[in-house]
């Protein structure tokens, strides 16, 4: 694809994003549950591209996870866009408004960010995920997945973009890069002519190159390596199966954990019985020095280990004198992702969520929860780890900017 081509993708978007904000909210809902039917009618075709994405792909068993659909992953998609449907629309919304010295009354009214870029990999659920929220919030989207769910991204493009056609209204709202090389990817990072905001969702590496080498603005989202912290006043039975879940349930997505912290005063009763569960669980454990004095059938850590984010079944364990260094290891190496507690200190449990520096920070609970469906979003369009703008799971507000209106009745500045 060249940059002419993008240029083209662009140019479309961004006069989609001028008539998409201009569309009634009850309007908006109406498209975004038939679009919701059509991937339920046409699962079969989503099903066989995917099966294609499956048979084509080279990543590890794991991985296919994040790219594997099934007709109830089809179902939980079309219900994430009835879900978007039904909430509140921001757009429009004033925020606060307030009548200053010169008699002027001021307000921030929210509107849309514009047309919005995503670079994302392997997993198909974010073509529904942002596709809904865009449209919802007045956006205009161009997709660029990755190589691994090309298909998949290309069906559940073109099923969209039939609903838009069929009813006559804003077509290019949702439109998709069909080339995944880099020198495209580079392309649409750059296209500073028609992109407000670039929100790449993926690896550690597609997250590097994209900061490296956009020149239009990007919302940082994604690499999770995410820590639970095991305090010496715990309850150690129910901190296992939020360990587990933390862990075990889906290793290859960016909420899971990577790193179990634990108190040195709880490690010898603990750690024989964690092991038991994760081995249980086919979990590979990295420790440290002191953690291998409890286990069996773990390897010693290194250096590495403390800042990986293994998206597998693996496990570095870190054994800690006090809940400060536990938060002073977390900082250092966690992504500003998620991190948890266990602990049934409050005093303990408060000083954790002020100190740890994360966009979601839980107290005796798993970190499998940073997610906008569960949130409440319907949807999201990525977990930002940034502080500007948006942090944690975006949902539609997030999506929208401001505006100043002002009404006055003559005044002039003096």
């Amino acid at each position: 694809m060249t940059m002419t081509d993008l240029q083209t993708l662009g140019k479309q978007a961004k006069a989609s994003a001028h008539q998409l904000g201009l569309i009634e909210t009850t309007k908006k809902n109406e498209l975004l549950h038939k679009m919701a039917d059509a991937l339920e009618q046409r699962s079969a075709d989503i099903l066989k591209a995917n099966e294609l994405d499956l048979e084509n792909t080279q990543v590890r068993e794991v991985m296919k996870d994040r790219l594997r659909l099934t007709p109830e992953r089809i179902a939980a998609m079309a219900d994430g866009m009835r879900q978007v449907a039904q909430l509140p629309d921001p757009i429009g919304n004033v925020d606060k408004m307030w009548k200053n010295e010169d008699g002027l009354l001021i307000g921030q009214q929210r509107v849309p960010l514009g047309v919005i870029g995503i670079i994302y990999e392997s997993r198909p659920n974010v073509t529904t995920d942002a596709a809904s929220l865009c449209f919802k919030s007045g956006n205009a989207v161009i997709l660029r997945g990755g190589k691994e769910a090309f298909h998949s991204n290309q069906q559940l493009v073109q099923i969209l973009q039939d609903v838009l056609v069929a009813e006559q209204v804003v077509p290019h709202a949702i439109q998709f890069v069909e080339d995944t090389s880099h020198e495209t990817a580079k392309g649409l990072m750059q296209l500073t002519d028609y992109l407000d905001v670039l929100i790449p969702r993926g690896g550690a590496g597609l997250i590097r190159r994209v900061k490296q080498t956009a020149t239009v603005p990007v919302i940082e989202t994604g690499t999770g390596n995410n820590h639970v912290y095991v305090d010496r006043d715990a309850q150690l039975e129910m901190a296992i199966p939020i360990i587990i879940n933390a862990k075990a349930q889906r290793p290859s997505v960016c909420n899971a954990m990577e790193t179990l912290v634990i108190h040195r005063q709880v490690a010898a009763a603990f750690l024989p019985k964690i092991e038991a569960a994760l081995v249980e669980k086919h979990v590979e454990i990295h420790a440290d020095e002191q953690a291998m004095a409890y286990l069996k059938t773990a390897t010693l850590a290194t250096e590495d280990d403390w800042s990986t984010e293994y998206l597998d079944y693996i496990l570095a364990i870190k054994v800690v004198d006090t809940l400060e260094d536990a938060i002073a290891h977390i900082n250092k190496y966690n992504t500003k992702h998620s991190e948890a507690i266990i602990t049934d200190n409050y005093a303990a449990s408060q000083t954790f969520l002020k100190e740890v520096d994360a966009a979601a920070v839980y107290v005796n609970a798993s970190t499998r929860f940073t997610d906008g469906y569960v949130f409440g979003f319907g949807a999201e369009i990525g977990i930002s780890t940034q502080k500007i703008h948006a942090r944690g799971p975006m949902g539609l507000h997030e999506l929208t900017s401001i505006k100043y209106i002002i009404y006055g009745d003559g005044q002039i500045r003096h």
